[in-house]
């Protein structure tokens, strides 16, 4: 198979890494806005060559689009405009507001929307790792509006990368996204602005650092150019959630001001049930 990729980053660069060492992909191109980036996939030999996008659609046989979800509903707009029996399939993290923009086009059936979940907070060719994906969900978004052989194609793709398949609406995605995925990056980036902006010794930091610190914070690493836009696109989900967050660090906040440390204790146990669910 043909493998084209768009955006040769993380998500971008571990896919076509991993595809081609599962010998789906035979031959791999490349295409980035960056010509840095470009250049060090070719060094690292992520793809065998970068093309213009239009040249890169016209050699493919799947087109991958692992782009800022900013700029992923243009992209896709431009390599649909490009396709003829194509298959193209997206990697973002937010879902409902590309499937409506692109709900008219004509060639909208060769598209399918995924989002797989795994990621870290390195970014860049540099990141891209044949150890991704293995045993993580991906997410397969409306796919019944899709092309029976491009959706088979697409999880073929998916399932040689080691994901298992969950179909969901789109609606429904960016609602369990903000919840599972987004939270968690907006709680650590608050957190290590907390310890940085009360914390004025490096190597007090450094030094002290537990695990438990060093695995909350881990995500405050991540590229804003990749979460501003997650956040923006996904902003009622991401408010939601975080006034529910915003009102359980309330209630830990009132029992250490009242001495109440037989409610902390409950919350503690409450929060305790997540052990059911995350083994």
């Amino acid at each position: 198979m043909n493998l084209t990729v768009i955006g040769l980053g993380l998500i971008g660069g571990s896919a076509a890494l991993v595809l081609r060492e599962k010998g789906m992909a035979t031959h791999v191109v490349g295409v980035d806005a960056s010509e840095q980036h470009a250049a060090k996939a070719l060094q690292l030999r992520i793809v065998d060559e970068v093309l213009p996008l239009h040249e890169a659609v016209a050699q493919a046989d799947l087109v991958l689009v692992a782009v800022p979800v900013d700029s992923c509903i243009g992209v896709l707009q431009q390599v649909l405009d490009a396709c003829q029996q194509q298959v193209v399939m997206d990697m973002g993290s937010t879902k409902a507001a590309m499937i409506e923009a692109l709900r008219q086009h004509p060639q909208r059936g060769r598209f399918v929307a995924a989002h797989p979940m795994w990621g870290t907070e390195f970014s860049g060719p540099e990141a891209a790792t044949v150890h991704a994906y293995k045993g993580k969900a991906a997410i397969v978004c409306n796919a019944d509006e899709s092309d029976s052989d491009a959706v088979q194609l697409a999880e073929q793709a998916l399932a040689a990368m080691g994901m298992h398949i969950v179909h969901m609406q789109a609606d429904a995605h960016d609602v369990h996204t903000a919840y599972i995925s987004h939270i968690s990056h907006i709680t650590s980036f608050a957190l290590a602005n907390t310890v940085l902006e009360k914390e004025r010794e490096e190597n007090a930091i450094f030094e002290l650092a537990s695990a438990g610190f060093e695995s909350t914070v881990r995500l405050a690493k991540s590229n804003p150019d990749m979460w501003v836009p997650i956040f923006r696109q996904n902003r009622d989900n991401v408010l939601d959630v975080l006034n529910e967050h915003i009102s359980q660090l309330r209630k830990f906040k009132a029992c250490l001001e009242k001495e109440n440390w037989d409610y902390l204790r409950e919350l503690i146990e409450q929060a305790n049930n997540i052990k059911r669910i995350l083994k």
